[in-house]
């Protein structure tokens, strides 16, 4: 069959290769598992529900939940009668939220827990939507009484709604935080995912109709969602589970492959390297002489005879060991949203598991470029090459542009930004990179946002401004980019400081003692805490450096209209901002 629209993944799965266990999902102890034909009569209950419900081809429905099979279940149902999914993620704020639903203009939302349906429903305000859950909740609306609504639904009439779907028509609007604060909803079609999905099966070549993938980064992602896609178009079975849960899954699912962001890949290594805390004598010794080597590891590299004697004892002794804490099968990672730091990558390739990093963005439905599962064309340090289909040029300034098929259709009631970031066909990425024989690599940002590597947007202007609004926070540059959280450089002001001391009958000696005083470090503290409330989980600022002395214009740190110039304060803090991300834990 062809391939044009999402839902047409899971129809050709069911035509070429079904699966007993389509879409499973973890609830306590147990897998639950739909084959492929039971998913297929399930998602067309679930559209003759919204049928009758009232849903119409282009109203919009809000999902916030974590991963399940309920959530693709919704999602198909959505897709084939031609109506447009919002996703939230589950850990989004009540204002965030509010903002969203009421710009969507929802219709009706599901919610995956009791605490995401009150979150949904304090967002929501006075206005009148719908909400059901995946969750049994005592006086909420379960999603199954959706699909009993469609019992009896006519499948004639629904084969013909789901055929006059187009390549074209817009199924999902995803929304993305802006550096101001304000979210933009990113309309991507059917072609643009498909297109996605279709040139990463040409880009990765993976085995069809045989493997089992971990699903566990947010369905609200376009990254996540579109590996779902392709995992279904291939006949590879889905497990879900939190990232919670991810130890867990790995040995009961033995998966072959999934996807990450590099904090999963942090983590790993993390527990890896503290293993040898638990060792001693000889056994250490080995263990750290192979995890240095695996953190050199060059897979373009071929080994003489000494070097693959050596990678043979290595692998034997400690290497196999990592692969069964991973479940034992798992041969394919693919990694994006945020860069990878190298060693990682050489780790996971030195223990036999390939690692694919990517580039993307929300707007490109996601991937632009990635790198292959292949040893001698890997370059570590990069994301690769363009997907098929995909262009890419750097422009003089160096702004990496795409054009494709996979590039969105626009922003969402907002003609003039979709305007000012596609331009004569280019979507323009606010990233810098350069392009060499090829390959794409990433060496800046554009634009003052970035992401942890947890692969999450921060917005630095957003806190900062908030973090000012403390009468005792005079200057402050938030940074953590890669990192595992946000972080801030924090100048106090001093005068109001002073009073403070003094009321608190704390002797004020200078400026540059104070920023180190317990209890001048413990009140800016309650104060970054006090305004982390406005602000997602993953926003949050964890850590904060004192400086002693306001940035200036005539140091290059402020710019004459006084903004932050933010790599002059980043070069000349340098080690203040190494030392809020050593010896942390995760």
């Amino acid at each position: 069959m062809k391939l044009e629209r999402a839902f047409d993944f899971l129809y050709h799965q069911l035509e070429t290769q079904p699966r007993h266990d389509c879409l499973s999902t973890r609830k306590g102890k147990q897998w639950h598992t739909l084959s492929t034909p039971e998913v297929v009569e399930t998602v067309n209950r679930v559209s003759h529900g919204f049928i009758k419900l009232g849903i119409n081809r282009g109203d919009r429905v809000a999902i916030v939940a974590d991963n399940s099979t309920e959530w693709v279940l919704v999602d198909l149902a959505l897709q084939q009668i031609g109506a447009i999914s919002v996703p939230l993620y589950p850990t989004i704020t009540v204002e965030d939220a509010t903002y969203i639903l009421m710009h969507a203009g929802v219709k009706m939302a599901f919610a995956g827990t009791a605490a995401m349906q009150r979150k949904v429903h304090d967002a929501l305000g006075k206005l009148t939507c719908p909400i059901y859950s995946f969750a049994d909740i005592e006086g909420v609306s379960s999603w199954r009484e959706v699909e009993a609504l469609g019992a009896d639904g006519d499948d004639i009439m629904l084969a013909g709604l789901r055929d006059s779907i187009r390549a074209d028509d817009v199924f999902t609007i995803i929304y993305t935080s802006g550096t101001t604060g304000r979210s933009k909803g990113v309309m991507l079609s059917h072609r643009n995912v498909v297109s996605t999905v279709t040139a990463t099966a040409e880009h990765t070549g993976l085995p069809e109709g045989k493997l089992r993938a971990l699903s566990f980064l947010p369905l609200s992602h376009i990254f996540e969602r579109a590996g779902v896609y392709y995992y279904m178009s291939s006949g590879t079975s889905i497990y879900f589970a939190g990232v919670e849960q991810l130890s867990n899954a790995l040995q009961e699912v033995h998966p072959h492959t999934f996807s990450a962001v590099p904090r999963v890949l942090e983590k790993l290594y993390e527990k890896l390297a503290g293993k040898a805390s638990e060792l001693s004598g000889n056994k250490k010794k080995l263990y750290l002489w192979a995890l240095e080597m695996a953190e050199n590891f060059d897979p373009n590299v071929k080994m003489g005879l000494w070097q693959k004697a050596q990678y043979a004892l290595a692998d034997k002794l400690i290497f196999s060991k990592w692969r069964t804490a991973l479940g034992g099968e798992l041969k394919w990672i693919n990694v994006g949203s945020a860069a990878l730091q190298p060693r990682l990558a050489r780790l996971m390739w030195a223990c036999g598991i390939m690692v694919a990093e990517g580039y993307g963005m929300t707007e490109c439905s996601p991937v632009i470029s990635a790198n292959l599962f292949d040893a001698d064309k890997v370059r570590i340090g990069s994301v690769g090459v363009p997907l098929p289909h995909v262009e890419v040029k750097i422009a003089d300034d160096g702004e990496i542009l795409v054009r494709g098929p996979n590039v969105m259709v626009g922003y969402y009631k907002d003609a003039e930004q979709t305007a000012e970031t596609i331009i004569d066909g280019w979507l323009h990425t606010g990233d810098i990179g350069k392009m060499a024989d090829g390959v794409l690599t990433i060496t800046d940002r554009k634009k003052e946002m970035f992401k942890t590597s947890n692969g999450k947007y921060i917005a630095p202007q957003v806190i900062e401004n908030k973090l000012k609004e403390s009468a005792f926070i005079d200057q402050v540059m938030v940074v953590g980019d890669g990192q595992k959280f946000a972080g801030a450089l924090i100048v106090p002001l001093f005068d109001k400081l002073k009073e403070w001391c003094a009321q608190q009958g704390i002797a004020y000696t200078s400026d540059a003692e104070m920023t180190h005083n317990p209890k001048v470090q413990a009140l800016i503290d309650r104060e970054v805490k006090r305004f982390n409330r406005y602000f997602g989980n993953w926003e949050h600022v964890k850590k904060f450096a004192l400086l002693e002395k306001p940035w200036c214009v005539d140091k290059g740190e402020l710019a004459p209209t006084l903004k932050l110039r933010r790599k002059v304060i980043t070069q000349h803090c340098r080690d203040l901002i190494d030392s809020l991300y050593q010896h942390h834990p995760a």
